[in-house]
């Protein structure tokens, strides 16, 4: 049961130290934080391990293309109200990951895990949820994730009869055709910016009718459902109908979006809206993104943009031109190989902005960039990109192992 603390049988303690042990020599050796090679030691010397350690926690799993770290944290800050929290709060969100982060909270009540998409059902299967959020679903290293109505299926098909409480977005088709699977779901309208993955029907493959913020199929009657709570402006309406304002450190409209959906799983877990949304006011940046950080004398603000739905939301709350804008772009394994996706984000959105451009896949961007008809100029460092910025703090946007290498130069 959650919240009572039963002893580790002995094989998963060994489990646990060996772990931990794999981890410290990993960041001894100036090879990132462990979590992953410690998890990946511990489950194969215990199989079990990541079901035995979320067996005394009140689990609510976290899982979406975007903003899935950020709402985790937003949980984790809102839940610490109800008692100790354990959480993957660096973003390492397969199994390893996870199991390490687990580990380290014998202590916890609540523990908030984000999971990578492609591993959902087999975390919600070993950690017997009582929570799971799902925020959206768009194009994302296709040469990985695959297709994403496909990773609708296997939402769908894996969460099929859950008794987990399931928060989902019913502004995304692809989120409500997961979720409806389930017997016990709750509907957030924390809105869709990024409509392109989902103009044909999930369920019948018909073509999506979207009247404003409404969606139907007009062949099938697959619908949007009618929301419990919802974004409206500044504010989160509860199921009751009052309005709780809204107070973030955190930029965009897509963070207002993810706190509307942390506030309504806090309440599943018994924290009123008011108390959690007050916590959420103390975050100010996550595992590095948003922080503004000095470099060579300019102050950069760091933002995180891994597909074109996250390009999308993020040139919205960049600050308006001529503020200078560094792009870099990586195709490494984590990334995703393929580049393809560059050419669905829309860049005349940065028109006025003077651009420098990096990373391994600079040219990419360059001819991408090109083709917008803008005017750019391709860099070798962040240091020749900082020196050719005009005045003023330089929005730095960059995907994932590109953003890693930006951290590390910078010192953050």
């Amino acid at each position: 049961m959650a919240g009572n603390t039963e002893p580790l049988p002995s094989r998963a303690k060994l489990a646990v130290t060996a772990g931990k042990a794999a981890a410290a020599v990993s960041r001894a050796a100036g090879r990132g934080s462990g979590s992953v090679i410690g998890g990946k030691v511990a489950l194969r010397l215990d199989p079990d391990l990541l079901g035995r350690l979320a067996h005394h926690l009140d689990v609510v799993l976290v899982s979406a293309t975007n903003g899935k770290t950020t709402t985790t944290r937003l949980i984790a800050e809102a839940l610490r109200a109800a008692g100790p929290v354990v959480s993957n709060a660096l973003g390492a969100n397969m199994p390893a990951g996870i199991t390490s982060a687990l580990a380290g909270g014998s202590d916890a009540r609540f523990g908030v895990i984000e999971v990578d998409e492609k591993y959902l059902a087999g975390v919600a299967r070993d950690t017997t949820p009582k929570a799971i959020a799902l925020l959206n679903l768009s194009r994302d290293q296709l040469d990985r994730a695959a297709e994403t109505r496909m990773l609708a299926e296997k939402w769908r098909e894996g969460l099929a009869g859950t008794k987990a409480v399931v928060i989902a977005n019913a502004d995304d088709p692809l989120i409500v055709w997961a979720a409806s699977s389930s017997p016990n779901v709750v509907w957030v309208a924390a809105g869709q910016e990024w409509k392109d993955d989902a103009w044909s029907c999930p369920s019948c493959g018909g073509v999506m009718q979207r009247p404003g913020d409404d969606w139907f199929c007009g062949e099938c009657g697959f619908r949007r459902p009618a929301p419990s709570w919802a974004l409206r402006d500044d504010h989160v309406l509860d199921p009751h109908g009052s309005a709780w304002p809204i107070h973030l450190q955190l930029p965009g409209r897509a963070n207002k979006a993810n706190a509307t959906t942390s506030a309504a799983v806090a309440a599943a877990f018994g924290v009123p809206p008011g108390v959690a949304l007050q916590r959420m006011y103390q975050v100010q940046a996550v595992a590095g993104r948003y922080d503004v950080v000095s470099f060579n004398n300019r102050d950069l603000r760091l933002l995180l943009a891994k597909n074109p739905a996250g390009w999308l939301e993020t040139f919205s709350l960049i600050d308006p031109p001529p503020t200078p804008v560094i792009l870099s772009v990586n195709a490494r394994g984590a990334d995703g190989t393929d580049t393809s996706w560059l050419w669905d984000v829309d860049y005349t959105r940065l028109t006025g902005h003077p651009i420098c451009v990096l990373g391994d896949r600079k040219l990419d961007l360059a001819v991408r960039l090109e083709v917008a008809g803008l005017a750019f100029r391709v860099c070798e460092s962040l240091d020749e990109a900082v020196q050719y910025a005009p005045p003023g703090r330089i929005e730095v946007i960059a995907n994932y192992t590109a953003f890693q290498d930006l951290r590390r130069r910078v010192g953050n």
